[in-house]
């Protein structure tokens, strides 16, 4: 272990990822170091969250407004998520499915698409085409995605030298 690194590779891939949960899995609290290292990584992704849920407030609103308000229902259902191990590993941000809004479970991903959606008005025809704000969750947080990549980096780093004190 020359230079006091760590007793494994670290690169900022999801290989290096996976290199810091299996070393995880190899220490005696692991599960608390995997809590640990979710929620730091969470933890730097919760200002990009916050960036995806103002680009959706930010579309307009026209109607009577009697319904479940849409923005916000979507703005609830964005958060950051984070898996270690299994299929898939990594950390991203996500707009889960919006269920039981005006029966429209897929109001984040429809609401984002330039060509909009098409329902029914007021449960009769005819069929209208709506849009929303475009690409309003894709460019929320153009320009910071290196920021927020950073962040998750460092989190990893952090929880790898943690590790690696710990060998000795």
């Amino acid at each position: 272990m020359p230079g006091g690194g760590p007793p494994f590779e670290l690169s900022c891939t999801h290989e290096g990822l996976d290199a810091v949960v299996r070393a995880i899995r190899a220490e005696a609290d692991g599960k608390q170091l995997r809590r640990e290292l979710a929620k730091n990584m969470r933890e730097a992704l919760k200002p990009a969250a916050a960036q995806a849920k103002s680009g959706i407030m930010a579309m307009s609103s026209a109607g009577p407004g009697t319904a479940p308000a849409l923005r916000s229902a979507i703005a609830k259902r964005i958060r950051p998520e984070v898996k270690l191990g299994g299929n898939w590993s990594g950390a991203r941000i996500k707009a889960f499915k919006t269920r039981g809004v005006r029966g429209f479970a897929n109001a984040p991903k429809r609401t984002n698409r330039a060509r909009g959606w098409r329902h029914l008005t007021y449960g009769r025809e005819p069929w209208v085409q709506q849009h929303g704000k475009t690409l309003w969750f894709d460019n929320a947080m153009e320009g910071d995605t290196n920021v927020y990549t950073q962040a998750v980096h460092e989190a990893m780093e952090n929880m790898a030298r943690r590790i690696a004190s710990r060998a000795g």
